[in-house]
């Protein structure tokens, strides 16, 4: 019987156009390890191995700014919806700059292409049928004298029983839920209990579009994760798929383009998957092209990878397959195709399990959490990469432990390779002038570990590819080990008292499989292997350089984060994921230690911040 683990993907070609599609952030707070782990560092990771690939590799994302805890925040802070994401979102890309988060485009939501894509995508929706005009009871202050979409009602999930169930969505279960069903409902505003109020609306005709979901679901049954293919395939084999709305009473949002229906905004999470498609639009625009766009989304040899946490699966894997399917070639004709195309399908949706913190449930608002910014004031960027990384939580829920935090560093990325990397580098720097010494002919251990390494290449590379990403880490950990397996049983160290010919084979076998590893490593740990990139005194940068760019419009400046490749060897169409040769005799440059050792002193320190607001 084939596992999921082991069940075959299409075989790689070489160049492919492959999307790296993250979740949008709400710039409502600052994103936190949870947020990371779920889906910006995965998604970074698979970039980072797709451009070594020579794949065209464009990852996008950007700030959600229309969602309805932008407008709670504001209520509660007397400030805009505006003012609140405008605070937020260089933070973000801040964030992401500091930690190596990749973007090709990172944007926002609020800005004129989103807006007019947006549009486009209701517009295609609608001349093809798959819109339906719809009277229904929403929630309804009299004192406010307004609709409270979505999260400005909380209750009890009727679902499951959870207490603090949002009116759309009970983020426990991760159920859909009929806003009316709702009970003990409550205003987040002031806490009085609303009321059901008649309002027409859009809705998006699931259920009519519910066989082709169905299929594109069972289709992707050999390689999806099974808690994607659950809560999505399983949910319409359950109980089928209902029309669901897509227009809010709101100021604050994209306005539906029809006339008579002036106060009423498309829905965030209609609206916020489209900023998918609007940000490569924009990404083409940005770099005068605005037709390459297709290249990605018209292209059906095209991959798609769509990095979510749990509770975003459905909109995912049914609603924004739902849109794309509904628009058919239609959206393209708005685009100005003169020969239009049915955009790509998603390809892949490796949704996570949540991430909690010391044996709870991460919560931003009890400040329970371990912020991004605040915890790179005082740790290295790889070095919380690692651990997001082998604590990623892909299957099962995760806990951020401080302790284990502690060791892995210390135990792991400190001891197993950087101290692997210093030592070699160190010894080497002393022993033979700086230079990468000349081993003359190779011994058989010598090979036996050089092919091991070469086999990894592979080995981790198929695991990245299948998504497999703590088990992809821990295999370029296992080969580190064996490097120092070799290094145990040669002793260069003692060779060189006695055979300075052994030793230079030793160092030099050793440099090699460091300079292999520096890439099998650099998906995971960027900052760190540029470093021993520069150290080993390449003439190349591993990756492209992020650059950040203010970009005007009807609606005001929005700070973008790119990526630059001048010098790089990521180059679409060359595979650099390969060991490359070394040179005999090189100069390399004086090497330093490419991790810090913790002190466990900051388990107790970090322990005590809990529960208290970051600085």
């Amino acid at each position: 019987m084939v596992k999921f683990a082991d069940a075959l993907l299409p075989e790689l070609t070489m160049n492919e156009n492959i999307l790296i599609a993250v979740a949008w952030p709400y710039a409502n707070s600052d994103i936190h390890v949870g947020n990371i782990t779920g889906s910006h560092l995965p998604g970074d990771i698979v970039a980072r191995y797709h451009r070594l690939r020579g794949n065209r590799v464009l990852m996008v994302s950007g700030s959600d700014s229309h969602g309805t805890a932008i407008t709670i925040k504001a209520d509660q802070t007397g400030q805009t919806p505006y003012q609140i994401y405008s605070h937020y979102h260089p933070r973000f890309i801040e964030l992401f700059q500091r930690l190596g988060i990749s973007y090709d485009l990172f944007t926002s939501t609020h800005t004129d292409n989103h807006f007019s894509i947006s549009q486009k995508v209701f517009l295609s929706l609608l001349e093809n049928g798959y819109l339906k005009k719809n009277v229904s009871k929403q929630w309804y202050s009299p004192a406010q004298d307004r609709f409270l979409p979505d999260r400005y009602v909380e209750g009890t999930c009727y679902i499951c029983g959870y207490e603090g169930a949002r009116s759309d969505q009970c983020e426990h279960c991760g159920s859909e839920l009929e806003a009316e069903k709702l009970i003990n409902p409550r205003s987040k505003v002031d806490g009085a209990t609303p009321e059901l109020k008649e309002t027409e609306h859009f809705y998006l005709d699931l259920s009519t579009l519910e066989p082709q979901i169905q299929q594109f679901l069972k289709d992707r049954e050999d390689y999806w994760r099974p808690n994607v293919l659950r809560q999505s395939l399983g949910t319409i084999q359950s109980v089928g798929l209902k029309p669901t709305s897509i227009t809010r009473d709101l100021e604050w949002g994209i306005p539906v383009p029809l006339e008579g229906w002036e106060g009423k905004c498309l829905y965030v999470w209609f609206e916020a998957v489209i900023g998918y498609l609007s940000s490569t639009v924009e990404w083409g625009h940005l770099y005068d092209q605005p037709d390459v766009w297709r290249e990605w989304w018209t292209n059906q040899n095209a991959r798609s990878f769509y990095f979510i946490g749990k509770d975003n699966i459905t909109f995912h894997a049914v609603t924004w397959p739902a849109e794309l399917l509904g628009m058919g070639a239609d959206f393209d004709h708005h685009m100005g195709s003169d020969a239009p195309q049915a955009l790509v399908l998603p390809y892949d949706v490796p949704a996570n399990e949540f991430m909690n913190l010391e044996g709870k449930k991460i919560s931003g608002s009890n400040n329970w959490a371990v912020w991004g910014l605040d915890a790179l004031d005082r740790y290295d960027s790889d070095a919380l990469r690692y651990y997001l990384a082998v604590a990623m939580p892909e299957n099962r829920d995760t806990d951020w432990d401080w302790e284990d935090f502690y060791q892995r560093n210390n135990n792991e990325l400190v001891a197993t390779w950087g101290n692997l990397v210093n030592r070699v580098l160190s010894f080497t720097w002393k022993n033979f002038d700086g230079k990468i010494p000349n081993p003359g002919q190779l011994r058989a251990p010598d090979h036996e570990l050089l092919d091991k390494i070469t086999a990894g290449f592979d080995l981790v590379g198929d695991h990245i590819e299948k998504v497999q990403l703590k088990a992809a880490l821990a295999e370029a950990m296992r080969l580190a080990t064996e490097v120092n397996k070799y290094l145990d049983v040669q002793a260069p160290w003692f060779e060189i008292k006695t055979d300075r010919n052994e030793a230079a084979k030793s160092l030099f076998t050793a440099i090699q499989a460091i300079d292999w590893l520096k890439i099998i490593f650099s998906p995971f740990l960027p900052e760190t292997s540029e470093q021993l990139n520069k150290i080993l005194a390449n003439d190349y940068s591993l990756f492209e350089t992020p650059f950040t760019r203010e970009v005007k419009d009807s609606l005001g400046t929005h700070l973008v984060l790119g990526l630059t490749s001048d010098f790089s060897l990521v180059r679409p169409g060359s595979d650099a994921w390969v060991p490359l040769e070394l040179e005999e005799g090189k100069p390399f440059n004086q090497p330093a230690p490419l991790f810090k050792k913790l002190d466990h002193s900051i388990v107790e320190e970090e322990r005590a911040r809990l529960g208290k607001p970051s600085d």
